[in-house]
């Protein structure tokens, strides 16, 4: 497929292959793309906050984790009788502190183990305004529906992000850690303040994202924006919110990706896993029928040989949907 917005590869060897782990972190876009990649079994971890549409949240996140400092209780704040963590989505909160803080740090655990490990970050920047609570003007992640007057609004300028990504970038070498950085701006539209200014924000985003992708030699940019804004321009790729984009978008943003960032090799593996993974959620309306038994024991066959070339995927769900 040819793209009429400009696809920038990386080097050979800063392409993703199977055996690289992605941690993903960002806006809701980076679901989309992260759950496909997931969905393909390489190896990713996704949000371990939840959700985070700034670049200084994003900062905080990846900060406190090369930090190795977990949550505790005094860090939460209390409203109308459920505890939040203003670094956290909303799904982290709970009616009782602990339990919040609990699945605060499984998840910190979980991604400080990752990120060890981490050949590829993928963030996802979503808007450039942010809101501080004003008790200790802190910029938060998540709101959390606390009412507007804690809070006051800003957008950030391009130098804050640069600065505050810059840190994240620099501190991730000083500790070691071998990573290519991708950095995506979301398609998705911040129109709560207007078009004006979302598109304001997009600008202030893209314009950071082009200083560190000079500053930094391990930086790329993937422009799920503009495939989104300028080669599909029109709102049938769009949800009926005329807000995100749809399953069609996505695909196409998909096939960008993979065009731009997998090796030959990761491609067709990736092919023949979607197949052995498609085979499994096939029903059909006579599973007892000698044909579909026979189609089963290909499928089991197809994942032995694939097991057997790289044993470090793992089919047991698709596996036990073709037993069942």
């Amino acid at each position: 497929m040819e793209f009429r917005t400009q696809l920038t590869s990386p080097s050979s060897e800063a392409k993703i292959g199977y055996q690289s782990p992605i941690l993903g972190i960002g806006s809701c876009f980076i679901e989309n793309i992260g759950g496909l990649l997931q969905s393909y079994k390489l190896p990713t971890l996704l949000n371990p906050f939840g959700i985070l549409y700034n670049p200084l949240s994003i900062h905080y996140c990846i900060e406190r984790l090369l930090q190795n400092t977990p949550y505790t209780t005094d860090e939460l704040v209390d409203h109308q009788g459920i505890w939040y963590s203003f670094d956290h989505h909303g799904h982290f909160s709970s009616t009782e502190p602990n339990k919040a803080v609990a699945l605060i740090n499984h998840s910190y655990q979980e991604a400080l183990s990752f990120l060890k490990n981490t050949n590829w970050l993928i963030l996802t920047l979503g808007t450039a305004t942010v809101y501080r609570y004003k008790v200790n003007q802190k910029v938060v992640a998540n709101c959390h529906k606390i009412p507007n007057s804690q809070f006051s609004k800003e957008r950030l300028t391009i130098a804050q992000i640069v600065d505050a990504l810059s840190k994240t970038f620099i501190a991730l070498e000083k500790k070691g850690l071998d990573v290519n950085i991708l950095l995506t701006v979301s398609p998705v539209r911040h129109i709560k303040d207007g078009i004006i200014e979302n598109q304001r924000s997009k600008s202030t985003l893209l314009l950071a994202v082009e200083q560190l992708v000079h500053q930094f030699e391990q930086v790329s940019y993937f422009p799920a924006y503009e495939l989104v804004m300028d080669d599909l321009r029109d709102y049938r790729f769009f949800e009926r919110d005329l807000v995100h984009p749809n399953q069609m978008a996505v695909t196409y943003i998909w096939e960008a990706f993979e065009q731009a960032y997998f090796t030959d090799k990761t491609s067709q593996l990736k092919n023949k896993i979607a197949k052995i993974v498609k085979a499994s959620q096939h029903r059909p309306f006579h599973p007892h029928t000698p044909q579909h038994q026979q189609f089963i024991q290909q499928q089991l066959k197809q994942i032995e040989i694939v097991e057997a070339a790289h044993p470090y995927l793992s089919f047991e769900k698709e596996k036990n949907l073709l037993r069942g």
